[in-house]
């Protein structure tokens, strides 16, 4: 039902002028759609016309399979290394021989051989360096071993004299040594060639003198003589 805008009356929609008055009737515009309210009170919800962020990807796991695989490398170079050690150390046992003679005892290994003796002559022998005389041996004092074409030999032992006739007699068995140091109670020798190093030590301990000889040669057998 519409109403005249100056009177008040009734009139038919669509006519443009009052019956009762004669004013003139304004059209008036279309009210907008008002959104009824939800029941309870609830507003409806706001649509946003922004667009929604996208979400992260979700992790594939690469770096997870990655790290498993160093993980697995590691403990299976840890392994062949362990088992490589072990048949390494099973070899050379097995291919280790003991043999003992009285007094001596020779070790023969894959890479060389290890022999002690406590006789003073037969150490004399190896040794390839004239024993002072009338010194005694001293208990396994007496040591041999050849690796891969080089012998070294080693031989302690004591005597009642002094040190310095003891130097004396070795500073003649080898005139032309490289090295001679003196000092008190002690002296030390050191020959070089091209077969052989000869190194002793002669120090004084208590009332002996204690000499000590190691020869190193470049041959797999001992030398059989001394003098350079």
């Amino acid at each position: 039902m519409a109403f005249c805008n100056s009177c008040g009356a009734s009139m038919v929609p669509g006519t443009r002028f009052c019956s009762k008055c004669g004013a003139a009737v304004v059209a008036s515009s279309p009210a907008p759609a008002v959104t009824p309210p939800v029941a309870g009170g609830t507003a409806p919800p706001v649509t946003s016309t922004f667009p929604a962020a996208s979400a992260p990807a979700p992790n594939s796991g690469g770096a997870l399979k990655a790290i498993l695989i160093v993980v697995g490398v590691i403990v299976l170079v840890g392994i062949l290394g362990v088992t490589s050690v072990a048949f390494f150390a099973w070899r050379v046992a097995h291919r280790t021989h003991v043999r003992q003679e009285g007094d001596n005892v020779k070790v023969e290994t894959p890479f060389g051989t290890v022999q002690t003796t406590t006789d003073p002559q037969e150490a004399a022998r190896t040794l390839g360096v004239d024993l002072y005389p009338g010194a005694q041996a001293l208990k396994d004092g007496a040591a041999s071993a050849t690796f891969g074409g080089v012998h070294t030999a080693s031989l302690n032992f004591e005597s009642a004299d002094s040190v310095d006739k003891v130097a004396s007699f070795y500073k003649s068995r080898f005139p032309n040594a490289m090295v001679v140091s003196s000092e008190a109670n002690r002296c030390t020798i050191v020959s070089n060639d091209h077969k052989s190093m000869v190194t002793i030590n002669i120090e004084a301990a208590g009332d002996k003198t204690k000499i000590q000889i190691t020869n190193v040669t470049r041959r797999s057998d001992a030398p059989n003589s001394s003098s350079n």
